[in-house]
């Protein structure tokens, strides 16, 4: 079973934001936008973990995780706080009312993501990631380290396909070359970001001779001063 995160703030384009990259990433979502609520939905449906703003009406993060702390029956659920509240003094009140990690704004989605996985990971275990992406007429299988194309297969070198992996699992969002970097090849890859434009274009080049001419820049847009998208198409279009 998929680990399920309650996602409590106010600002409705932050829940639609951080809802859709946990549901990529696997995660049911749950939401709240203010404290009394999600407390009512914390303790009817027990999620695995809350994202939770401070800024809230009715209970504000602070009394909510409270709350959540005094009462037995829920103060084991992870807290990861969001907030727009930068000063260190509220970043350690927050932490000493038992919050198990802590996020300002503005934040990169991908590394709420990532924090959200590993305060899971501690508290819970994560749950088995998915073996294989179909997104369009792409198939990656994760544990073959293989990537094909309406059944054609890509030969990709590793770095191109953790970057391929790392746009398929977004589908329609942009990812910077710092996303790809890090999500793909991780923190201790030392090359310049501009390598990542090297990986994607042969990464197009494959794709077009797999699928057919200018179909690796139908699927892998060009977000010009922002990054790439992954485009997942129909079968029937490649």
């Amino acid at each position: 079973m998929a680990h399920r995160v309650l996602v409590v703030d106010d600002d409705r384009e932050i829940v639609r934001l951080l809802r859709a990259y946990l549901e990529r990433s696997g995660y049911q979502v749950l939401v709240a936008n203010d404290g009394k609520s999600a407390l009512q939905l914390i303790q009817s449906e027990r999620p695995d973990l809350v994202l939770l703003d401070l800024m809230l009406p009715g209970y504000d993060g602070w009394e909510l995780t409270r709350r959540m702390r005094k009462d037995s029956n829920l103060s084991a659920t992870p807290i990861v706080m969001i907030t727009a509240r930068v000063e260190e003094e509220d970043r350690i009140v927050g932490l000493e009312l038992g919050a198990d990690d802590y996020v300002t704004k503005p934040f990169n989605p991908l590394e709420v993501v990532a924090r959200v996985r590993a305060v899971l990971r501690r508290t819970h275990g994560e749950p088995v990631a998915p073996q294989v992406i179909e997104a369009g007429p792409l198939r990656l299988d994760l544990p073959r380290h293989e990537a094909k194309i309406n059944g054609a297969v890509l030969g990709l070198t590793p770095t191109e396909f953790d970057i391929l992996r790392a746009l398929a699992e977004y589908p329609g969002h942009v990812l910077s070359r710092d996303d790809l970097i890090e999500k793909a090849l991780g923190y201790s890859y030392e090359g310049l970001d501009r390598t990542v434009d090297s990986h994607v274009k042969n990464l197009r080049r494959k794709i077009d001779k797999a699928a057919g001419e200018g179909k690796g820049t139908e699927m892998i847009s060009t977000v010009f001063g922002v990054g790439y998208r992954f485009e997942a198409t129909e079968k029937g279009d490649a």
